[in-house]
């Protein structure tokens, strides 16, 4: 398995098994992998019987990722960034 196979096998992982919208994995300043599960109403993926919906981002960083990057850079957080962001549901 390739480096950005493993980190999108994260990144849904991590996406399916909690209460996770968006998962990033940041590969290199300009190579991101992002897990981001589909919401369309408030809760309604929660339902037991509704699969689950998630769209896979392999490519360049969106504006926040970057501001993100830039922060990574300043504070010399080296690449790939060991940690993966997550963006967890509002309740």
């Amino acid at each position: 398995m390739t480096a950005v196979e493993k980190a999108a096998a994260r990144c849904i992982g991590l996406v399916i098994a909690g209460n996770v919208v968006q998962a990033t994995k940041y590969l290199a300043p300009d190579i991101t992998v992002k897990a981001t599960r589909m919401v369309y109403a408030a809760g309604s993926y929660r339902r037991k019987n509704s699969p689950v919906q998630i769209v896979v981002t392999i490519g360049a960083p969106n504006y926040a990722e970057r501001a993100f990057i830039r922060k990574c850079r300043k504070t010399g957080e080296p690449f790939p960034v060991k940690k993966v962001q997550l963006k967890l549901e509002k309740k």
